[in-house]
Formats: C-alpha cells, sequence, structure tokens
C-alpha cells in the first residue's frame, strides 16, 4: 500500500548519517510543514537526475512516509536555490550552521513558519553574497528572538548604555553590504545579547 505523500518546498538545515549505509539523514525546515526529518538515498541509483541536495539548498521535494510523517524518504526533489559560496569560507559556514541549529533545537511555532523562513533565506543570501559573518549572526539572532515575541527590544534593549544602543540601532537598521563596524564592538553586542537569552529564556543553541 502507498505511503503517506507530501509535497513541500524546504531548506536543508541538518545533515548526518542515518546509521544506514543506504541513507543519509537530512533536516528540513518547510514554511507550510515545519521541520522533517528525511532519509535520502545515497545508492547509485539516484532517487532524482537533478544536483544533489547539499546542507542549506532550498528545493521542492516530493516526499513519502510510511509512519505517519516521522520520517520521510525524499522520491524527488527539485533545486530552488543553492549556497556554495558559503562553504568556501569557514566562518560563513560556522554563522549559517549556528542559525540552523537554533531552528533545529528551538521549536518555531505554526504562525512564526514564515518569518523565520524569510530570515534563514536572508541569513544564507548575505552570508553567499559575502556579507561579514559576525554581523550577519548578530543581526540573525536579534531578529530571530524578535520575531518568536521575545522581549528583546523592551529588556535587553533596556540593559544597555546609551552608547551601546547607538551601535545597535546602527548595525540592526542599516544593511549588512553598507556596514564595516569594529569587530570588538559587534562581539560584545553580541555577547550581551546571547547572555539575556541565557538569563532569561529557555533557548537552546548548539
Amino acid at each position: 500500500m502507498p505511503g503517506q505523500q507530501l509535497s513541500t518546498n524546504g531548506i536543508i538545515i541538518g545533515r548526518k548519517p542515518s546509521g544506514s549505509e543506504a541513507f543519509d539523514q537530512l533536516t528540513v525546515f518547510s514554511e507550510e510543514d515545519g521541520q522533517l526529518l528525511c532519509l535520502r538515498r545515497l545508492s547509485t541509483k539516484a532517487v532524482s537526475a537533478t544536483t544533489p541536495l547539499d546542507l542549506f539548498d532550498e528545493a521542492e521535494f516530493m516526499l513519502e512516509s510510511s509512519n505517519q510523517g516521522r520520517t520521510w524518504f525524499i522520491k524527488e526533489h527539485r533545486h530552488v536555490a543553492r549556497h556554495p559560496g558559503i562553504g568556501r569560507s569557514y566562518a560563513a559556514l560556522q554563522t549559517a550552521a549556528h542559525l540552523a541549529r537554533l531552528i533545529q533545537r528551538n521549536p518555531v511555532p505554526d504562525d512564526s513558519r514564515s518569518p523565520v523562513t524569510a530570515l534563514l533565506r536572508q541569513t544564507l543570501a548575505s552570508l553567499e553574497e559575502g556579507a561579514r559573518p559576525d554581523l550577519v549572526w548578530f543581526k540573525a539572532l536579534f531578529c530571530f528572538l524578535r520575531d518568536e515575541g521575545y522581549p528583546v527590544k523592551q529588556q535587553w534593549w533596556a540593559e544597555l548604555t546609551a552608547t551601546e544602543r547607538d551601535e545597535a540601532a546602527t548595525l540592526l537598521n542599516q544593511p549588512v553590504a553598507g556596514q564595516n563596524p569594529a569587530a570588538e564592538t559587534v562581539a560584545r553586542l553580541t555577547q550581551r545579547l546571547m547572555d539575556w537569552v541565557a538569563a532569561n529564556t529557555e533557548i537552546k543553541f548548539g
């Protein structure tokens, strides 16, 4: 009997061995369907003639499940976007992985899928274009917290000094591509934000 079928668009935010030599395990984040655990066949008889899937790829997937959606087998896929440039920079790859793990480890409510998907796309595109990874991560973390409803504007912002508020406002309100702040400034504000997260939320990193 055919299994459950699902057609969806998603971004690969995780990849690891499945425990079987025949399959690779991928975590796909879909705006329509949330986080999906998918299995990709590794045999030479590929399930699709298109380009192989890689971490951070966005694709249209045709999936099938025999266990009520706990895991999905990738029957077909068609690429929507790829980001090969991220892998050429360790810092960019690390930043993309930080955001991907943040999304994996912290449940995203249904009504937050759209802004989280937009944030993921924007972050990957910025890193692909060569934007500074430290600045991209600071902005991505702030936007994730804001979009998830955490009082980051009210509480974290209030804890900053006047100088830090000015610095943070510049970093957050201007396009990444046009900025070149001191690395120490970005690192200090990022640490302040992460300290606030650790003290005031149950968010898990890494």
